[in-house]
């Protein structure tokens, strides 16, 4: 008799979805965000890309939470959810998605996310990792299981509207409490879950979190389409959340492709989108950028540096130029150029660290209200006058311009984070590095060069300073703790970065030796400009005399920085037949 009542009551609890035709169920997408990050935006932009009805709540309100990154908490969440599904509590017809939204990226519709969910024969499907997190002490109470992840994760669940509000409200919780405890606690009331036949999603074939199994996930293409498949299970998750530092790295590489972001026929699919165009704007009319120059050692080639910022194709009366210069060896090269400026130009000279000048720059920036940003390195190498305004056309809060040193894959960004926050290579590093895939990738880590709106530092003030790491590092951990997304573009050749380790300044004309280091650069320089129209099959070499052939090999600059050198040694040979001092002791 019991056994009869028991299947009664299994077989009641799914009334509410046997009675509406599958074909019927509705889907409305629910997420909590407080603020517009840069993740929210890319949220939106993947739901909206298959078209789900998305119900955000909190948006503006301040959040009472706690810091869920460093601590339990998120309470508030819940609370938040309570008030905005009341409305929804009894709509039998309707299946409600939460997911969170900053670090999530939806890669599937509302039909493919109905469809799994139905296969799991439930009112109520919560994603699955394999931490037992915050109470490890519960984790022997969890149901065993022989292939998958073992814990819940508060990050994603799909149910029933009833189910769903019944869960919520089941007891109160502090906006300080923590969801994903609240929701395990759930899940391990043997009642609720057998009312509900709640399950996990142990082989993400909806949600996938990224914590602890980044590696088990991978971009694959399927004709003129990129998807995430778990390697693992062989699924293809619909929802890919990266929770954790490490997970939130996993899931702005995997962003890059998913959804339709890039594929290997086309390319970059999303890269013209939200673009600046100019047209016929007065000069007048363009943003005004602060440009800060950073020298932070000697360099080779700096007269070189200027005339390149001389060449940048934009109205220069919107430019201004400060310099920060941590060595006096290029001290009068600078003066020299600025004597040819007609617009002042600030030299700041009295920084003790790099970290404190790069402050002082951003800082700057903030009180005059400037549009943007541009920071550049004095080993910058930017060949391409159409730099800037490339990337302000491009219309990113941060944009850096891919770049390496010369035959080389050292370049000024990294594609992925060790453990300790170091370098590491992540799997699509070189195809980019080598310009095999082209597009505007989302990346944890760059230096050297990038353009930032004036907005962005203005709401976080980011800071150089960090004992641990370097002001570079200390920078990008900033900004990616802040949750916003740093890009860097290859789209097109921007130029190179020197080779400034063991740069000499010991001689005369200390370029002259970087022929091996640089040699781009020392070409450009110090071999004459016609010199290859004389591998030209077809030249005609001038002959002043028979059997004498004249062409051109060197510089005028070269010819007469070797005159200088040698004169500046000052050992010349005394013309004997004897042992020569200068070379043999």
């Amino acid at each position: 008799m019991r056994s009869t009542i028991s299947i009664l009551l299994l077989l009641s609890s799914f009334s509410c979805l046997a009675a509406t035709n599958e074909a019927d169920l509705r889907l409305l997408l629910v997420t909590v965000a407080t603020d517009p990050t840069d993740g929210y935006d890319r949220f939106i932009k993947s739901a909206n890309r298959f078209g789900y009805d998305v119900k955000v709540v909190g948006m503006g309100q301040e959040w009472r939470g706690g810091d869920v990154a460093k601590y339990a908490g998120g309470g508030h969440k819940i609370n938040l959810l309570v008030d905005a599904l009341a409305p929804h509590r009894n709509d039998a017809g309707l299946v409600i998605m939460f997911t969170d939204s900053y670090d999530v990226v939806l890669a599937g519709g509302p039909s493919e996310v109905l469809a799994k969910f139905g296969e799991f024969n439930s009112k109520l499907v919560v994603s699955a990792e394999g931490f037992c997190w915050p109470d490890r002490s519960l984790a022997n109470q969890y149901p065993k299981v022989t292939l998958g992840k073992r814990y819940l994760c508060s990050g994603g669940y799909i149910g029933s509207a009833p189910v769903i509000y019944e869960a919520l409200t089941s007891s109160k919780v502090g906006d300080l409490d923590d969801d994903q405890l609240f929701f395990t606690k759930l899940y391990l009331d043997k009642d609720f879950r057998s009312k509900h036949n709640m399950r996990l999603d142990h082989r993400s074939h909806i949600f996938q979190n990224l914590h602890g199994a980044e590696d088990d996930v991978e971009v694959k293409f399927d004709e003129n389409r990129a998807y995430a498949e778990n390697i693992i299970y062989s699924t293809k998750p619909l929802v890919l959340h990266g929770n954790a530092p490490k997970g939130k790295l996993k899931i702005n590489q995997l962003g890059n492709y998913v959804p339709d972001q890039w594929n290997l026929e086309s390319g970059c699919l999303t890269c013209d989108g939200d673009m600046i165009t100019f047209g016929e704007k007065s000069e007048a009319e363009y943003p005004e950028v602060l440009i800060t120059i950073f020298i932070t050692k000697p360099v080779p080639f700096f007269k070189q540096f200027l005339s390149r910022l001389d060449n940048l194709n934009y109205p220069k009366s919107r430019l201004n130029i400060r310099i920060y210069s941590l060595t006096d060896h290029h001290d009068k090269a600078i003066q020299a150029w600025i004597e040819t400026k007609s617009q002042p130009v600030d030299v700041i000279l009295n920084h003790e660290t790099e970290a404190e000048a790069r402050n002082d720059a951003v800082n700057h920036c903030i009180a005059v209200s400037c549009s943007y940003y541009f920071s550049l390195d004095a080993d910058v190498v930017l060949t391409n006058p159409d730099t800037l305004i490339y990337l302000i056309k491009q219309n990113r809060s941060f944009l850096a311009p891919a770049l390496t040193k010369h035959d080389k894959l050292w370049s000024n960004f990294w594609g992925a984070l060790s453990d300790d926050g170091f370098y590491a290579r992540s799997n699509d590093y070189i195809s980019i590095v080598k310009g095999e895939r082209r597009g505007i990738w989302n990346i944890p880590y760059v230096a050297h060069v990038y353009l930032i709106k004036g907005s962005l530092l203005t709401r976080h003030s980011p800071r150089f300073d960090d004992s641990n790491f370097d002001p570079d590092m200390a920078f990008c951990q900033f900004l990616r703790n802040k949750g916003v997304f740093m890009f860097v573009t290859n789209r097109a050749d921007f130029g190179r970065l020197l080779e400034t380790d063991d740069y000499e300044t010991t001689h005369l004309h200390n370029d002259m030796y970087e022929v091996m280091r640089n040699p781009p650069d020392w070409e450009a320089v110090y071999i004459h400009s016609n010199y290859s129209k004389n591998l030209d099959r077809n030249t005609t070499v001038a002959q002043p005399c028979p059997d004498v052939y004249y062409y051109p090999l060197v510089s005028t600059q070269f010819a007469r920085e070797l005159i200088e050198e040698m004169e500046h040694f000052g050992e010349w040979s005394g013309g004997k037949h004897e042992v020569d001092s200068r070379g043999f002791s």
